[in-house]
């Protein structure tokens, strides 16, 4: 899912796509959460990361790092987290490296994914998949993004955008497979 640069920079550093292209067996989890930022301008608060308009911003005002903080009630699975950066538009302000820790509250947050950004224009995918196959999703009740550094060691930072997904439930309740097709879904019950 995510875009890589590779021609002139490194290898494995993200930049952005311009097209917000999300899996179907996907849902966007960021509704059932409480979301809450380390500081935050007069007017560029976190209700603009969650507004759907890639004109507004969250800016931070402070030290870095800079939190994004986001709370669940009970346990989710999240498989990706998706931003929105713009470095054409903000320069100094867009982060360029970005660390994602998962946990059960503030007490117990580990670190899952370190990434850096290279002048990132568009969205930015950011799965949360482990190394191992069979880990393709994270169990968490909070996760928290910190920008950790700028480009052009900028102080605070613009991010547009932030969207977490995770894992579609099963559409048949009590059905103990989850099928991937129209067709076995209108052929799994039996009557």
């Amino acid at each position: 899912m995510a875009t890589i640069e590779s021609e002139g920079e490194e290898e494995g550093k993200l930049v952005g796509n311009q097209h917000l292209v999300v899996d179907n067996d996907l849902q966007e989890m960021a509704k059932k959460a409480a979301w809450s930022v380390s500081s935050c301008k007069q007017g560029n608060g976190v209700l603009a990361l969650r507004d759907d308009n890639l004109d507004t911003y969250w800016q931070s005002d402070g030290a870095q790092p800079h939190l994004v903080n986001i709370q669940f009630q009970k346990k989710v699975r999240l498989h990706l987290v998706v931003l929105y950066v713009d470095y054409k538009l903000d320069e100094s302000y867009t982060p360029s490296k970005i660390s994602i820790r998962a946990g059960d509250g503030f007490h117990n947050l580990k670190e899952i994914k370190s990434v850096e950004l290279v002048k990132p224009v568009g969205w930015v995918y950011i799965s949360l998949s482990g190394t191992d196959p069979r880990e393709t999703f994270i169990n968490t009740f909070m996760l928290q993004l910190a920008v950790l550094s700028n480009h052009l060691n900028g102080r605070d930072t613009h991010v547009r955008q932030i969207k977490v997904y995770g894992p579609r439930p099963n559409p048949i309740p009590h059905q103990p497979f989850q099928f991937t097709s129209k067709e076995f879904i209108a052929y799994s019950c039996v009557r």
